[in-house]
């Protein structure tokens, strides 16, 4: 087995502890262990805590502020721009979206964009917020350039995702999360842990040539925009909302998520950007209406007739939903590869390994 199982209430109380023992606060801690451990409860296994270790690393480069100072530079009832003082997305995300929120709350819709920020997790952890409160949420960040644009061989844009999520009454809520590359870096990671080959169109070599070997990046190649052009704008659309309106840098000036690569100089902008949003949907129409219509919309959607009777058509995050029922009951595996860096953070700062299930 290369995996051992852990409760989320655990792998949570551990997170937040290497947070604080870092210097974070209480509460910033708590809230950048949610949004990071959301990720492996959600499935997304290279998101959640095999990132931890890297953000330590960050912060102590000094390229990740774990006591930040978050300024609103500009703002009108409905928008604002945020300067997150390289604080973690986990954390300056989840402040833009609360900010958002109470704007939409105000006049129907918020939109804040924020610069100077850091890697922010899932787009879902943020996106959802909105849900609460009746509302659509929206989350977009741009990333450090893994992505070639099409017929191109530098890597120009980062893997961008768009979360958008939609309220029902008895379904799970519409959760759209997804990269604007063929596949995230993330995804690589694993299949290197797994000693997998990719599936065709991921990524291509230095020389543009198509290659399914996992550890390409490493060798100078480069991620594959999703279906060609169309993933190489959306992943630009993000670039320009959550980089350039941000005043964030924006293309291949977006700083790398590892520590041991440097900025590159005389960057146009401040950090990694985000852009996050909510509407609030009674400024459209009744919001128990939607939800009504929302889940007539998802009902009829699964009732599709399926290619093959053992893989029903799912709504977007509905599997996601499901495997985090699932892992709540019965734990969260992690690679012995991501806890051999628990481990190493566990030496470091002297807080207990949590205990396998």
């Amino acid at each position: 087995m290369n995996t051992a199982v852990f409760s989320y209430a655990d792998l949570l109380a551990f997170t937040k502890g290497v947070f604080v023992h870092f210097g974070m606060s209480d509460e910033a801690a708590e809230i950048a262990a949610k949004n990071l451990i959301l990720a492996d409860l959600r499935g997304i296994d290279s998101h959640g805590i095999a990132r931890l270790s890297g953000y330590i690393r960050l912060q102590k480069a000094g390229r990740a502020n774990f006591k930040p100072n978050f300024q609103i530079l500009h703002q009108t009832p409905s928008t604002a721009t945020i300067d997150a003082d390289l604080g973690l997305g986990l954390n300056s995300a989840h402040a833009g979206m609360l900010l958002a929120i109470e704007k939409a709350k105000q006049v129907g819709t918020g939109w804040v964009a924020i610069q100077n920020s850091n890697h922010f997790g899932i787009a879902a952890a943020h996106a959802i917020l909105a849900l609460e409160q009746d509302m659509i949420g929206f989350a977009l960040t741009n990333a450090s350039p893994l992505v070639t644009p099409t017929n191109g061989k530098e890597r120009m844009l980062g893997t961008n995702p768009i979360c958008v999520c939609f309220p029902s009454n008895h379904n799970q809520a519409f959760v759209l999360d997804m990269a604007t590359s063929a596949a995230a870096n993330g995804k690589l990671e694993i299949a290197q842990r797994m000693g997998k080959d990719l599936p065709p169109n991921w990524v291509q070599s230095s020389e543009g040539m198509a290659s399914n070997n996992a550890h390409e990046l490493k060798a100078g190649g480069a991620l594959l925009p999703l279906g060609g052009h169309k993933g190489y704008g959306l992943a630009s659309m993000v670039d320009i909302l959550a980089g350039v309106l941000s005043g964030a840098n924006y293309g291949p000036w977006v700083p790398p998520f590892v520590a041991f690569l440097n900025p590159l100089e005389n960057l146009p902008g401040n950090g990694i950007g985000h852009f996050v949003g909510a509407m609030r949907i009674d400024a459209f129409r009744p919001a128990a209406d939607f939800k009504q219509h929302m889940d007539n919309w998802i009902d009829r959607f699964k009732q599709t007739t399926p290619i093959n009777e053992n893989k029903p058509v799912l709504i977007p995050g509905e599997l996601e939903a499901l495997e985090a029922i699932e892992r709540m009951k019965n734990g969260i595996p992690v690679h012995t590869l991501v806890i051999d860096s628990m481990l190493e953070l566990v030496n470091e700062t002297g807080l207990t390994m949590p205990s396998q299930l």
